[in-house]
């Protein structure tokens, strides 16, 4: 009974935090992107992924929810919105698009470290 109690108070404890991210969340951790051969194809969150739009997959973040992704060694920055689950690999915290790979100029690379920030919605672009 008390281990059920307590399982279920981490699996809702986490999705409270999930729910309740604002400007403060932020992790750092590698990026990669998303394969040509996924264009079209569905995300969790039902939209088609676009290569594109400036989307994203997070493990956690709330479907909707705007992210500002900084490529930590030029700088360089992207806000995206998170549409999909992912990223696969455990040692990433995000797959971004296509598109937002080339903003952060990741695509020679394919894996760059990248600090993630939730953003609120009428924030501005830098």
């Amino acid at each position: 009974m008390r281990i059920a109690l307590l399982f279920y108070l981490i699996i809702v404890g986490s999705n409270l935090t999930a729910q309740n991210q604002d400007s403060t969340f932020v992790e750092t951790g590698k990026a990669s992107y998303y394969s040509s051969r996924l264009e079209g194809a569905k995300t969790a969150s039902g939209e088609r992924y676009r290569a594109s739009l400036l989307t994203a997959a997070h493990r956690t973040l709330p479907f909707g929810t705007l992210v500002k992704v900084t490529n930590i060694t030029n700088q360089q920055s992207v806000r995206v919105r998170i549409n999909d689950r992912g990223p696969h690999s455990k040692s990433r915290i995000i797959d971004v698009s296509k598109e937002a790979a080339k903003q952060l100029d990741m695509i020679r690379h394919g894996i760059i470290t990248a600090t993630i920030q939730v953003e609120e919605e009428d924030a501005c672009d830098e």
